[in-house]
């Protein structure tokens, strides 16, 4: 799902190569680095880091330099270490990995949402300010104006809460390449 949402997945871990391919190859990852030391993945971060922005998703110490190097950080936190959780810049508070696309869905409405309550204020003080001096509208009226559009920005702000349904149910469905086999 991530590699759907638009984000490149690559896996770090300390795990021997023939792992970490294997677990790579059934969470749909094709770049995998194995064998690494912490510093070895923090160095990879700053590699990827030169392509795009990047975020790190671990949990334990060996994860920490690799978490404060990248963009975000991500801590797994029911299962993270202490290190990793305060190093991280978001603790995610269960195990299930299949709710980080969820997460990083929501952020970018969120951002969305913040980037519209900025403009629509900038824009309205823009249009204000000018009306207020030249004397086109009153105190009375400029004031009146800007508190209702604050209670649309306020009401706009609260939608960046509220997750859909849609949203939920799909994150919340397990990937068939990492449901255990029996």
């Amino acid at each position: 799902r991530l590699g759907a949402s638009g984000y490149t997945t690559a896996m770090l871990t300390g795990d021997n190569l023939i792992t970490a391919t294997a677990l790579g190859k059934a969470a749909g990852i094709t770049e995998v680095h194995a064998d690494l030391r912490p510093e070895d993945k923090a160095e990879i971060i700053r590699t990827l880091q030169n392509r795009q922005p990047t975020a790190m998703v671990g949990d334990g110490v060996n994860d920490a330099p690799a978490l404060a190097t990248a963009d975000t950080g991500i801590a797994m936190g029911a299962m993270g270490t202490d290190v990793a959780i305060e190093t991280a810049d978001i603790a995610l508070m269960g195990e299930d990995l299949n709710h980080l696309p969820q997460v990083l869905d929501h952020a970018r409405r969120t951002r969305r949402i913040m980037l519209q309550n900025v403009g629509l204020s900038l824009l309205l003080i823009a249009v204000l300010i000018p009306l207020a001096l030249f004397g086109i509208l009153g105190l009375a009226a400029v004031v009146l104006i800007h508190e209702l559009a604050e209670i649309v920005v306020i009401a706009n702000g609260v939608r960046a809460g509220r997750i859909s349904r849609k949203t939920a149910f799909t994150s919340a469905q397990p990937s068939p390449a990492l449901e255990p086999s029996v």
